[in-house]
């Protein structure tokens, strides 16, 4: 069996950690250092796709939509977001390390078609979080793909996203029937009563990690509702 080359490591910022960015052949591995062990790899992604799929399922005909990714990863999210889009739409995609843009950029990105190259895309190094303050009605879809979904594994201050405060945060910067989707690596309830006390009408979807077999994963769904015009 050919042996995994490690090709760089990436500080997580606010100590989270160290990523591992590793090469097999034509395979490419993303680790967190320690117990957690394989965050991605570039052949287990058909959820990712999933979620962009259903959050920009309303947008392929719908001219100069705005759409936000939070999380780069391998690329794959924001790819599918671009296949969803119209051709005047565009996508913003946020990622905190600075090293992870520079692996798509590089010969990972041959996994995904690299998206970072489309026109349509423009790359945001920070926390997906300051996408989200004091802009309402900037997106018609935010997809987030951060940690390990509600329960953040890599980096704390993701947690706020998933709170009441940063889900009504995320309400206000959608536009009206604006879609939010949010990959998590398994089912919480909790969670789902949280998206809905924020006004979402809310479905759950369970999707294998690969075309019908692999890890299931959840996306959550949410959909701000219409708000008619208050102006006279």
């Amino acid at each position: 069996m050919i042996p995994w080359k490690k090709l760089a490591t990436a500080q997580i910022p606010h100590d989270g950690g160290e990523l591992q960015f590793s090469r097999r052949d034509d395979e490419f591995s993303i680790r967190l250092s320690g117990v957690r062990g394989e965050l991605m790899n570039s052949r287990v992604y058909h959820s990712e796709q999933v979620l962009a799929e259903l959050g920009c399922a309303l947008l392929k005909d719908k001219a100069d939509a705005e759409v936000l990714v939070g999380g780069l990863g391998m690329g794959y999210t924001l790819a599918a977001s671009l296949q969803a889009i119209s051709a005047t739409a565009q996508v913003t995609v946020a990622e905190l390390i600075p090293e992870v843009i520079e692996w798509n950029r590089g010969p990972l990105g041959d996994c995904a078609k690299h998206p970072l190259r489309d026109p349509r895309t423009t790359v945001h190094l920070g926390d997906v979080a300051e996408l989200l303050d004091n802009r309402p009605d900037s997106y018609d879809a935010i997809l987030l793909d951060v940690d390990n979904g509600p329960e953040g594994l890599t980096h704390s201050d993701n947690n706020w996203l998933y709170s009441q405060d940063g889900l009504e945060a995320i309400s206000n910067t959608l536009r009206p029937e604006g879609m939010l989707a949010i990959w998590s690596a398994g089912a919480d309830s909790m969670f789902a009563i949280r998206l809905k006390k924020a006004r979402f009408k809310v479905s759950i979807h369970t999707v294998r990690a690969r075309p019908g077999k692999g890890s299931r994963h959840t996306i959550f769904l949410a959909q701000k509702p219409w708000q008619p015009s208050t102006s006279n």
